[in-house]
């Protein structure tokens, strides 16, 4: 040191000041290493916090199903699209984000581009599934499955799976949409092969099959149902029952003369008061001038749905249950409609339209139309409610068969006791609307086939309406449910011989002789009412594990799939995601979008932080996502945007 400090001389040397510089270097606040690391934590920090920010806006517009992309995204632009324009206005109402994002962010890091939304909406959709894939586990499940054209004209085959979770409870989720080429059955069976190896699921768990009874699914010898069985012959197949009810009423509306001509004349009398944007709103301001009238008077009240402004519903061929809806509208609605039929046939510029108009006012005011018209609104309202319920997700095959026997015993009574009902309602309706009501004892000529009868051959307008109409309805409707179903509940413990063993057989009697007089002396089942709660209970006071064949004899009559309602919402909802404005989107990003806009309800129990995690590990990205704990202030752990 000595020869040192000769080296550096004097105290005001060069030397000395750049001993003194280094010195004063040594110090770790000074550092480089520290000044370097300081300046790194605070880039991960501004990139952890436009990346939250970013997943944010993602989260709100895959839940609401809207749109990402603008068609005009450059600057200069007055509406860049709605993933833009709402992250621009969410860094506006935030001072943290707006320090790290568009100009204040790197050039090549702004995390707003195409490719980082549909990355960030991948590793929502990812962690969505995970969760269904985790929840099922090693259980049982169904496989419910139908296919549908999107806007763009494109086959899709929606899947939803059907198990039993582990608190018992039934639940039906959505697991994807594919794009199939064609819809033959070893093309489905394909995709469906592909589908379940992506997410580890095994075939020979599966136990139930779900149908609406296309030949390509329902085929015997080369269904979609027959491939499936050929690797594993437990997976049941069940017809849609809902589908099944929809053919009885096709069946009853083609079998009886009187009563498809009914729905003719219907469809005409709706098509042609709406045929206008005019024409509608006469019937709506003729229907509200009536309203006001009997409110007026006192004697109709309002309220919350109560004497809405409504029009005619105009009826689908593939679903029967509309039918019904356009029925109640019609005869709430009868005398608007024939003051709308009457506009018409005076104010009609063609003789067609004249002509019609007549020839349907004659119709409304003939007594068989009006019969029909009440009969068949009888009818599909028994149908309908039954229908509703049994599109309920947690609907298992045990209570639908259950309502579907109801339901028989409730029209053979009908049969048996309803025609007097219905012939006063039709009377009462008449009398209302001055149409002229019959004398049942009055003779009239056979319609129908003349080869079939006796030319001049007269018949009573009893028997015409009891026999030819009444009963011929209702017979029909009582065939064709017996007809379609027909399921009778097997022995499981037969159907399913791999899930029970020769021991488990020796043993299932006896445990089930117990559980019956264990559960009927235990107070905590005493409001139990169907199996799905039965289930529940089980799980909830422990004895799933006291008679565990017991319940696994439950678990698999609630795996069983009732109604294909589920995958059909899911076309709905495709509907909404893939508009005619955005038939361009690929298929792998209407899924992801399709998986979280249906299954909100998991997604909203989702952190962000799990989904940033799988960002990250997707693909190498230009920066690492840092920990939380650099910084909890300016990262949200959970979704601001469902706050």
């Amino acid at each position: 040191m000595e020869r040192f400090n000769e080296h550096i001389g004097a105290v005001n040397s060069c030397h000395n000041d750049a001993r003194i510089q280094f010195e004063s270097f040594q110090d770790q606040r000074h550092s480089v290493s520290n000044v370097l690391r300081s300046c790194g934590r605070e880039i991960d920090i501004a990139y952890r916090t436009r990346l939250t920010a970013a997943l944010d806006v993602t989260r709100f517009l895959l839940k609401q199903g809207l749109a990402f992309r603008g068609n005009d995204e450059s600057t200069s632009s007055s509406n860049r699209g709605n993933f833009l324009e709402l992250f621009e206005w969410y860094s506006q109402r935030n001072t943290e984000i707006f320090e790290v994002v568009n100009q204040n962010a790197p050039a090549n890091n702004q995390l707003t581009s195409p490719m980082i939304q549909k990355d960030l909406a991948h590793a929502c959709a990812s962690e969505i599934t995970s969760v269904i894939i985790n929840d099922i586990g090693d259980n049982y499940f169904s496989l419910i499955v139908d296919e549908s054209r999107d806007s763009s004209v494109k086959e899709q085959m929606g899947v939803v799976l059907r198990y039993v979770n582990k608190e018992g409870r039934v639940i039906e989720r959505f697991l994807a949409i594919v794009h199939v080429s064609d819809t033959t059955s070893l093309c489905l069976k394909d995709a469906i092969d592909s589908l379940f190896a992506q997410h580890g699921l095994s075939l020979s768990k599966l136990r139930g099959q779900g149908y609406d009874g296309a030949s390509n699914m329902r085929g015997e010898f080369n269904g979609l149902k027959a491939l499936i069985l050929q690797e594993n012959p437990y997976a049941m197949y069940i017809h849609c029952f809902a589908h099944q009810l929809q053919l009885v009423i096709v069946a009853v509306a083609k079998g009886n003369i009187i009563v498809s001509e009914f729905f003719v004349y219907v469809s005409m009398i709706v098509n042609l008061t709406g045929a206008s944007c005019k024409r509608r709103d006469q019937l709506r301001q003729i229907e509200h001038d009536k309203i006001v009238t009997l409110l007026d008077s006192g004697d109709i009240i309002s309220g919350k749905g109560k004497n809405q402004e409504t029009s005619l519903a105009r009826p689908g061929d593939t679903r029967w249950g509309s039918h019904y809806l356009t029925l109640l509208r019609l005869s709430s609605m009868w005398a608007s409609v024939i003051g709308i039929l009457g506009n018409i046939q005076d104010d009609a510029t063609t003789s067609d339209n004249r002509g019609m108009a007549r020839g349907l006012i004659d119709r409304m005011n003939d007594y068989e139309f009006v019969f029909a018209l009440h009969l068949m609104k009888y009818l599909l309202g028994i149908t309908n409610d039954l229908s509703l319920v049994l599109q309920q997700r947690d609907q298992n095959i045990v209570q639908a068969m259950s309502l579907i026997d109801t339901m028989k015993s409730q029209l053979q009574d009908f049969r048996e006791e309803g025609w007097q009902i219905i012939l006063d309602e039709v009377n009462n309706f008449c009398e209302l609307n001055m149409i002229p009501v019959i004398d049942m004892e009055d003779s009239i000529a056979i319609r129908g086939n003349a080869r079939r009868s006796r030319r001049g051959q007269t018949i009573t307008n009893f028997h015409h309406y009891r026999v030819k109409i009444f009963c011929e309805v209702v017979d029909l409707i009582i065939q064709e449910m017996n007809n379609r179903f027909s399921e009778k509940l097997l022995r499981l413990a037969d159907l399913y011989p791999e899930d029970f063993s020769s021991n488990d057989y020796l043993y299932l009697e006896s445990q089930l002789r117990n559980y019956i007089y264990n559960v009927q002396r235990d107070p905590q089942f005493s409001e139990v009412g169907d199996l799905g709660s039965l289930a529940q209970q089980m799980v909830k006071t422990g004895k799933n594990t006291v008679f565990p064949l017991v319940y696994r004899l439950i678990q698999l009559a609630l795996v069983l799939p009732v109604a294909t309602a589920s995958v059909e919402r899911v076309f709905s909802a495709m509907n909404i995601v893939k508009t005619d404005l955005r038939n361009k989107m690929g298929d792998e990003w209407m899924n992801d979008c399709l998986v979280v806009y249906i299954e909100k309800d998991i997604f909203a129990t989702i952190e962000n932080e799990q989904i940033l995690q799988r960002f990250q590990r997707m693909k190498t990205r230009r920066m690492q996502l840092p920990p939380l704990r650099y910084s909890s202030a300016t990262t949200t752990n959970t979704s601001s945007v469902n706050q």
